[in-house]
């Protein structure tokens, strides 16, 4: 029997924390978190106790210490073991913070507690307000040019369109013409797209894992790509990943993908196809909708349980998608950029991929020259969202 090799050692690269003046985790702690705070608060009316709720977590967060979970909040066993309560927030690991900051912002909103307010999502509203827009109406109409592309195009005009479906000026802007949409779109800095393909295409059909990013308009691409793989035949079946309960902001539940079925399938033409198909192989079991209690965990992947491990190892391939899974799927450390990216998933159990949009500070497997030429550039492109990368480790 083998073992998956283990993950880089803790002493070969720091942890991000939050400490750091002026540091992109700061900026998270002291200007993100509390305009979500305002954001949320703006978006539903909260009732007074509720209202109350949200003042105490920001006072916590800003200025006091890691508090506890209180003992009656469903599920406060799971955050009991952990080692950074009573420290400063800005002294704890930048994963660990976001993570319990969001789940602290739930229970403080009793999404978890019996009561009129359980299981209401507070970033619904953003999550609808996106997903209503016009601007989705064009981007799908351009899915009716899709068939006339040749089939490789097809592949890397999709591909490119989950990657990049935090850019609304991207998205489904299908090529026209000679010139594909990867020629078209800088700031790629790591194209692995081919082995990617390649590792689907030299396999009999089987299983894909597809980790989940964001809810709204970016979850439409990946479900286009789902599609893809399963009417091309790369994959017998797409599982997808999905978070358990409301998740940094805008994650994507499974409320969120039937909204975005929804969504599809009310289009025109080659969209509302391509939506009707995917509701067939949910209803059918090709298109998997899957939550584990370890997606909303404060730890990488390395650390994670041995039935979401044989999950991962049963696939043909993985495929993370954003920022955040990239983090889980390297470790939250300050790796030098040019480590490579099989070394950092050494320990992952079967072929991974990774399709990010940078938009925090950790980074591996560039080229020496890649790293020079971006940092020379003045541009703050490890956080800015304006690259990205493609990274694949068979």
């Amino acid at each position: 029997m083998t073992h998956p090799s283990p993950a880089p050692a803790a002493e070969d690269s720091a942890p991000v924390v939050v400490s750091t003046a002026g540091s992109f985790a700061r900026s998270v702690l002291d200007e993100r978190h509390p305009a979500l705070i305002e954001r949320v608060r703006r978006a539903t009316p909260y009732p007074p106790e509720l209202q109350r709720a949200l003042d105490t977590l920001l006072e916590e967060t800003t200025k006091g210490v890691v508090e506890r979970l209180d003992d009656g909040e469903p599920g406060a066993e799971r955050w009991r073991d952990e080692s950074h309560y009573g420290q400063r927030w800005t002294d704890v690991p930048f994963l660990w913070a976001e993570s319990f900051f969001y789940r602290k912002l739930l229970a403080a909103l009793r999404y978890f507690t019996p009561g009129p307010w359980q299981g209401i999502d507070p970033f619904a509203p953003f999550k609808g307000a996106e997903l209503a827009s016009p601007k989705v109406d064009d981007e799908l109409s351009a899915l009716d040019r899709l068939p006339g592309l040749p089939e490789r195009e097809q592949d890397r005009t999709l591909l490119l369109s989950s990657l990049w479906g935090n850019r609304a000026d991207l998205g489904f802007q299908l090529s026209a013409g000679a010139e594909g949409l990867g020629e078209r779109v800088p700031g790629l800095v790591v194209d692995d797209s081919v082995t990617l393909w390649e590792a689907l295409e030299t396999a009999e059909p089987g299983k894909v894992c597809l980790v989940a990013d964001n809810a709204g308009p970016e979850l439409l691409p990946d479900l286009v790509l789902a599609d893809r793989l399963l009417t091309t035949r790369r994959a017998a079946s797409v599982v997808l990943h999905l978070k358990p309960y409301p998740y940094y902001i805008s994650d994507a539940t499974t409320a969120d993908v039937l909204a975005c079925l929804d969504r599809i399938t009310a289009a025109a033409g080659n969209a509302a196809e391509i939506g009707d198909r995917l509701r067939q192989a949910v209803s059918g079991g090709r298109l998997i909708l899957r939550t584990h209690p370890f997606s909303c965990a404060p730890h990488p992947y390395a650390r994670m349980p041995a039935d979401l491990r044989a999950d991962f190892a049963s696939a043909t391939l993985t495929v993370m998608k954003g920022d955040l899974n990239y983090r889980r799927l390297v470790g939250d450390r300050h790796w030098p950029a040019t480590t490579p990216f099989a070394e950092a998933t050494a320990y992952f159990p079967g072929p991974v991929a990774a399709l990010r949009t940078l938009k925090s500070d950790v980074v591996t497997g560039l080229a020496p020259r890649t790293v020079a030429d971006l940092d020379a550039s003045g541009e703050t492109w490890r956080t800015s969202g304006t690259h990205a990368l493609i990274q694949v480790r068979t």
